[in-house]
């Protein structure tokens, strides 16, 4: 688990330097004052599509242009019926910040489009750097933190008001998950599920664990793809096997028409959801 070490090590230390400009008191002060950001509202019965602006892929290096406009391109995702836009805000292997998300969720409030921080979170004190920003949700992943920190940062994003993508690598991930769900069953919170198909060592994509591990979700929470959706094809197949949503970061970022790649996404996976409905 290399890349998370580096990950979990490198995010505590963005935390202390943050709690020294800014106390969680002082956050919740300016949250207090600003108007609750849009809901993440998903289409009845059908497949949606949370997109990514990413500077950065570990993988693949660069993945935007220095000329390139995030602004066309989040509006662009709006335009393409994206249900969330999720915002990479690590900044040493990813390129992102906390001023992208900001300046996502200005521009997509006016679309009344969430925006979730995608980075690799380790403390509550991050979602309410999120929810300061603007954000609607946040990514928490399974494996970044051991099981009393992750309930206490579920809760903490209850409080909030904020949507949580939980994230799960393998088996042992869905298992933990399944007991928290069963746990946490009938709060008012809303969590999705998430499975990334990504080699956490090889940083390699097998989409064969979107089928493997279909049976292993969490009932009750909206299952997400994450990695190795990449044509309205690989849209297909996923919704065809019930999941609810995907998460497509990299093959958007290098569509030059992003509103038309979400929109062809989002018709194959509802297309498909509804042949299987047939």
């Amino acid at each position: 688990m290399g890349l998370l070490a580096d990950m979990q090590r490198a995010s505590h230390e963005r935390v202390a330097a943050a709690k020294a400009r800014a106390t969680e008191a002082e956050l919740r002060a300016r949250i207090a004052d600003s108007p609750p950001p849009p809901p993440l509202v998903l289409a009845n019965g059908g497949f949606d599509v949370i997109a990514e602006l990413k500077l950065r892929s570990p993988s693949q290096g660069a993945l935007a242009n220095q000329g390139s406009d995030p602004v066309a391109r989040l509006a662009a995702y709006a335009k393409g019926g994206a249900a969330a836009v999720s915002v990479l805000t690590e900044p040493t292997r990813f390129d992102g910040s906390l001023e992208h998300l900001r300046l996502a969720a200005e521009t997509l409030a006016p679309q009344r489009v969430p925006v979730m921080r995608k980075d690799f979170l380790v403390d509550p004190y991050q979602l309410l750097e999120a929810r300061e920003r603007g954000a609607s949700g946040a990514l928490l992943i399974l494996q970044m933190v051991e099981q009393a920190r992750l309930i206490e940062m579920l809760d903490c994003a209850a409080e909030l008001g904020l949507f949580v993508l939980l994230e799960a690598f393998d088996a042992g991930d869905l298992e933990m998950a399944a007991e928290i769900a069963a746990e946490r069953r009938g709060r008012a919170e809303q969590v999705l599920m998430g499975l990334n198909c990504r080699n956490l060592e090889t940083l390699a994509i097998d989409p064969r664990r979107f089928g493997v591990l279909r049976d292993k979700l969490p009932a009750g929470w909206p299952s997400v793809a994450e990695s190795g959706v990449e044509s309205p094809r690989d849209a297909a197949a996923v919704a065809a096997l019930g999941y609810r949503l995907a998460l497509v970061g990299t093959s958007l970022m290098k569509h030059k028409d992003a509103a038309r790649a979400t929109a062809r996404l989002i018709e194959a996976g509802r297309g498909a959801c509804k042949s299987s409905h047939a």
